[in-house]
C-alpha cells in the first residue's frame, strides 16, 4: 500500500474497464489533455492501439484477452513506477485478470486505482462506436463482450463512472476529483 502525506510528483495506473463503446477511451482522452495541460506527465495505453501493436496476433479467446490484460498491465506498472500517470481504457473483462494486474502494481509498490465506466450494454449498443454491435446483432461477430461474451463487474473499484448519465466533461471530472482526493494532483 503506498501511502502519501500530501500531494505527490508519483504515478499511478488508472485502469478504465467497462463494455465496448462505453466511454472509456474518450474519457482517458479528456483527461490526459488536461492533466498534460497542467504539466503532469500523463500516457494513455488504450486497449485497442496496444492490441494493434504489443498485443498483435493475439484473439479474443480467454487465454489471449487475459495474456493481453497482463501485457498493458506490465506496461502500465512500469510506467506508474516512474512516475508518470498512466490512463488504461480496456475492457479487461474477467475479474481475475484485472486482479493479476492490481497484484502485479501492488508487489512493486505502485498505486493503482480500478474505473468501471459503467454505461448499460443497450446505451453502448446504441453508441456502437465501432460497430461491434450492429455486426453482432447481424451475425457476423461473435464473442461481444456483454452480449455473447461474459463481462465480470468490478465488484469494488475505486470510482465507478455512470458515464450514460452524464457528459464526458463531468465524468474525466470525477476521475480528476479521484485523483486529487487520493493525492495525486492538486
Amino acid at each position: 500500500m503506498v501511502v502519501r502525506q500530501g500531494p505527490c510528483d508519483c504515478g499511478v495506473t488508472v485502469w478504465l474497464t467497462g463494455l465496448p463503446s462505453a466511454g472509456k477511451s474518450t474519457i482517458a482522452e479528456v483527461l490526459a489533455e488536461r492533466l498534460r495541460g497542467e504539466g503532469r506527465r500523463v500516457e494513455v495505453l488504450d486497449g485497442d492501439a496496444v492490441r494493434e501493436t504489443f498485443s498483435e496476433g493475439l484473439s479474443f479467446s480467454r487465454t489471449d484477452r487475459d495474456t493481453h490484460v497482463r501485457r498493458v498491465g506490465l506496461v502500465a506498472e512500469v510506467l506508474a513506477r516512474n512516475g508518470v500517470i498512466v490512463l488504461v481504457p480496456v475492457i479487461a473483462p474477467y475479474a481475475d485478470s484485472r486482479a493479476a494486474v492490481r497484484e502485479r502494481h501492488a508487489k512493486s509498490g505502485t498505486a493503482f486505482l480500478e474505473v468501471h465506466v459503467a454505461t448499460p450494454v443497450a446505451t453502448c449498443s446504441q453508441r456502437d462506436v465501432k460497430g461491434l454491435y450492429a455486426q453482432q446483432a447481424a451475425g457476423t461477430l461473435s464473442g461481444l463482450t456483454g452480449v455473447d461474451d461474459p463481462y465480470e463487474v468490478p465488484e469494488s473499484p475505486e470510482l465507478r463512472i455512470p458515464a450514460h448519465t452524464q457528459s464526458i466533461a463531468e465524468s474525466a471530472s470525477m476521475l480528476m476529483d479521484l485523483l486529487a482526493k487520493k493525492s495525486f494532483v492538486r
